[in-house]
């Protein structure tokens, strides 16, 4: 009896797996052959390539480009190098820091107050979006930069009223107001914006349609890549999902087609200010599944590829990638560069207080050397700016 359902079973998770491999036609491989059946371990067949890039010698900034891996921490970096053999687009950086991200009343950050003192010069308070500790409004690095007559621009991969991306555009005491967070990019000038949170935007108790007010201010929607490509002038809203977007492996490269249409729809004389998120890097972290993080890290670190081999083209672009804070706690305890293969440890499913990494390339690069309060990380670039 025991062997008959065994065969059963061995017919039936065949027929799973071959179901899984011919469904749409996408690369599913990693979640056909179940490579993400163990939690703390992760292993990558096929490498992907990195870029090689120098740093450029002129002094001048026209460009500011922020990119935040949410919860990447110091220890996500390591793991995601030793998976891709030894690479990272992350290495051509030639200036390193180290950032502290505790709040004002908490020593363990969320995103809100962590991406506000990164958004704004300032530490706040655990839950608030782009406001001080007394509820007033911040004047962030963007808005900094539309003062300027600079455009400007968000690209992440959660919802796009979440606390990353809200932290440099909106202003709440409280994350979870979404739809009201939602409506401030309506008036918020903001040139590029692609996301997740769809249903905050058209589906509202309030009746309203933030997707029509968009169009009516001149704005391309689009909510599929096929028609983010075909774009050619701005000002662009993307939404590509209801709520968050899709793992990496589902989605496919969504952030890296939106870093490329957000640099070509961006570029001008007066220069552009771009905040890009690795949104989902977090999300993993915190279910502690490190194969679905590190697909997250890379597809992060295809971004900073990207992004680098531009600001090399342009010479006056100034790229910091940072974190907001770290999550899960994570350890590397063993693996093998050669095969590699990570095994790690996660010690939480939350945040921790540890101090993230701050990459910086381009002009005035050498200004970001040491280690800071995370709110003297804005402060440095709007100095730069002024």
């Amino acid at each position: 009896m025991k062997k008959a359902f065994a065969l059963i079973w061995l017919v039936i998770g065949g027929s799973v797996c071959a179901w899984a491999q011919t469904d749409t036609g996408r690369d599913l491989s990693k979640y056909a052959d179940d490579k993400f059946r163990e939690d703390d371990q992760y292993q990558v067949e096929t490498p992907y390539e990195t870029v090689k890039v120098k740093q450029p010698k002129s002094k001048k900034i026209k460009n500011i480009i922020v990119m935040i891996g949410d919860g990447m921490s110091m220890e996500a970096v390591s793991v995601g190098w030793t998976l891709n053999g030894g690479h990272l687009n992350l290495d051509n950086f030639p200036v390193a820091g180290y950032s502290r991200t505790y709040c004002v009343d908490r020593l363990i950050t969320d995103s809100c107050a962590g991406g506000a003192a990164i958004a704004a010069g300032e530490k706040t308070k655990y839950g608030y979006i782009g406001q001080d500790k007394d509820g007033n409004p911040f004047v962030t690095l963007l808005h900094r930069a539309q003062q300027k007559g600079m455009r400007t621009g968000l690209a992440v991969t959660c919802r796009i009223n979440d606390a990353t991306p809200a932290d440099f555009v909106c202003h709440s005491p409280d994350r979870h107001l979404e739809a009201e967070i939602a409506e401030q990019y309506v008036n918020s000038g903001v040139d590029f914006i692609t996301g997740g949170g769809r249903q905050f935007w058209d589906e509202r108790e309030d009746g309203r349609n933030l997707i029509n007010e968009m169009k009516a201010k001149g704005y391309t929607f689009v909510d599929n890549q096929e028609d983010l490509m075909k774009v050619k002038e701005g000002p662009l809203v993307g939404l590509f999902g209801p709520l968050d977007l899709d793992p990496v492996l589902d989605r496919g490269p969504v952030l890296p087609n939106c870093t490329d249409k957000a640099l070509e729809l961006l570029d001008n004389k007066k220069g552009f200010f771009l905040m890009i998120e690795g949104s989902q890097i977090d999300d993993w972290a915190h279910r502690n599944k490190v194969g679905h993080m590190a697909e997250e890290l890379f597809d992060f670190d295809k971004c900073i590829g990207k992004v680098l081999e531009f600001a090399e083209k342009d010479g006056h672009t100034l790229v910091i990638v940072t974190a907001d804070h770290g999550t899960g706690g994570l350890t590397l305890v063993g693996g093998s560069l050669e095969d590699r293969s990570v095994k790690v440890h996660f010690s939480t499913k939350g945040h921790h207080g540890i101090v993230v990494p701050v990459f910086a390339y381009g002009p005035h690069a050498e200004d970001f050397v040491g280690v800071y309060e995370n709110a003297e990380l804005s402060q440095k670039i709007f100095k730069l700016l002024k």
